[in-house]
């Protein structure tokens, strides 16, 4: 009998993982991962951990299997929450769900399941794992998951073969429809309990709220600028290289306050992210204002009327070299190579026809049709069919 330890959050998709593995005759212990208890920064009075808990307390008495919790707050404050605050400082914009499977569940919560004794880590994650042989050597696929709504593989774009090697995703196969009915058959408590909402593993908290706690308002202006700009025009220019044209094509518009009207103030620009339409509370335009840049130093907010605003589109982006992570390896580019992938910039985006082009100190991905609110800091995943490949943040 192999042992999986089963990372049990207290949501339905864990709570049914467990529940096969034991069916499928595995020896299974539940490990509830805390996270966050932090009184200096208070999220909400609420306190979902602590709900959470039992849920999944509860979830293992009635699977019955060993259930233990781990306080990795520590480690989950100095990798993911320090990093954050510090993204958002430099006007980028992370993503916390990514950087918590890669440094928390993955790394720190996988080496403690490993030193338990166990063969394997599982999740509810829906996506899939699939392995061939290729020079004697074992490589192991990364798929999406079957419930094409609820595809996860981009959450889990930074994992890397040693730890697909140990990791089980017993859910891929299955709709969301049959992970509650399973639930249901079987009496969990989880099986109507509504998805987690906020932050990984935080629990409900929004992001500005959290943000403040940290980062102090800072009154600023916001500037709308018109869509006939001269720097959105179309120019016909030559170029003299593949990588000039590239350049060309991923540069960002470099926006000034000049260049537009002064609409209304906001209370600091690195609250506020590319594409964002909520929270301006500027009124009177024919279309809504969205946001198309933020500049942190001068603490400005570029806006546009409209989502076909031409600011909020570009067609390539660039990934520095040492923010490339291929899942793939034995598929990597070299410098001058290029590659067709599907690919996207945000999580649930449908997949978008794309070029890869690996250059001495970086990545260009090209994609066919422009793509809204590219934003610094979010990951980028590229597939091969249903198969994530590889992934890097924008820069």
């Amino acid at each position: 009998m192999k042992k999986v330890v089963v990372g049990l959050s207290g949501g339905v998709d864990s709570s049914v993982t467990a529940y096969l593995l034991k069916e499928q005759g595995y020896e299974v212990i539940g490990l509830f991962m805390k996270n966050w208890h932090d009184d200096s920064v208070t999220i909400s009075d609420e306190c979902p951990w602590l709900d959470d808990s039992n849920d999944a307390m509860l979830v293992a008495e009635k699977l019955e299997i060993p259930f233990q919790t781990v306080d990795l707050s520590e480690q989950y404050k100095e990798r993911i929450v320090d990093y954050m605050f510090n993204e958002y400082e430099r006007g980028r914009t992370p993503n916390p769900d990514v950087l918590c499977n890669r440094e928390i569940k993955f790394d720190v919560f996988m080496k403690i399941a490993l030193s338990l004794g166990a063969d394997y880590v599982a999740t509810g994650h829906y996506c899939r794992k699939d392995e061939f042989e290729k020079d004697g050597k074992t490589i192991y696929k990364l798929l999406a998951g079957k419930d094409q709504n609820k595809d996860q593989s981009y959450f889990l774009c930074q994992l890397t073969q040693e730890q697909l090697a140990k990791t089980l995703f017993p859910i891929g196969e299955l709709q969301k429809s049959e992970v509650r009915r399973i639930a249901s058959e079987q009496g969990l408590i989880t099986a109507d309990k509504k998805d987690s909402q906020g932050l990984c593993f935080i629990g409900k908290v929004r992001l500005p709220d959290f943000l403040q706690q940290k980062l102090k308002p800072k009154e600023g202006v916001i500037v709308e600028v018109p869509a006939n700009t001269e720097i959105f025009s179309e120019e016909k220019v030559d170029f003299d290289s593949k990588i000039e044209e590239l350049r060309y094509l991923s540069k960002k518009y470099q926006y000034q306050s000049s260049l537009g009207k002064i609409v209304g103030k906001h209370q600091g620009a690195h609250y506020f992210t590319k594409g964002q339409r909520k929270g301006l509370a500027v009124g009177g335009t024919p279309e809504p204002l969205f946001v198309i840049d933020t500049d942190v130093e001068e603490n400005v907010i570029y806006t546009g009327q409209g989502k076909n605003h031409p600011g909020i589109y570009r067609k390539a982006l660039f990934i520095n070299t040492e923010e490339i992570h291929w899942v793939r390896k034995d598929l990597s580019l070299k410098a001058d190579q290029e590659m067709n992938v599907k690919a996207r910039i945000r999580y649930r985006q449908p997949l978008q026809e794309a070029t890869l082009y690996q250059t001495e100190n970086g990545m260009y991905i090209v994609f066919q049709e422009p793509q809204a609110s590219i934003t610094e800091g979010q990951f980028v995943a590229w597939y091969l069919e249903d198969e994530l490949i590889g992934s890097g943040v924008i820069s």
